[in-house]
């Protein structure tokens, strides 16, 4: 009987007042559109549909929190929800984790 193994990522729910990175497995490759990131864990492949995206994920190593991530790329006050709607994907993914403060 064939066997099956299913593999499980345990993502944390994205708190934009936590601070955040880019995990480990994941490469990004920047694009005229974004980015592409692959995770070479789960081997899954995720666009970051814009330049400004491609920033936010860059600057969260550095940053204090996924807010202030996103304010030093520049995402004006009113794109905010949407921002951090596109970072609690890339965390629901496993694309970027919580890091230790």
């Amino acid at each position: 009987m064939p066997t099956t193994t299913t593999t499980t990522t345990t993502a944390a729910a994205y708190d934009p007042a936590r601070p955040w990175t880019l995990h480990p497995q994941v490469s990004l490759r920047p694009e005229s559109f974004g980015a592409l990131a692959y995770h070479f864990g789960t081997r899954r492949l995720s666009f970051l549909k814009s330049r400004t995206l491609l920033a936010v994920v860059e600057a969260l190593a550095g940053q204090p929190s996924g807010l202030d991530a996103c304010r030093a790329a520049g995402v004006p006050a009113h794109e905010l929800a949407a921002y951090e709607q596109a970072l609690a994907t890339l965390a629901q993914t496993g694309m970027i984790c919580e890091r230790a403060a």
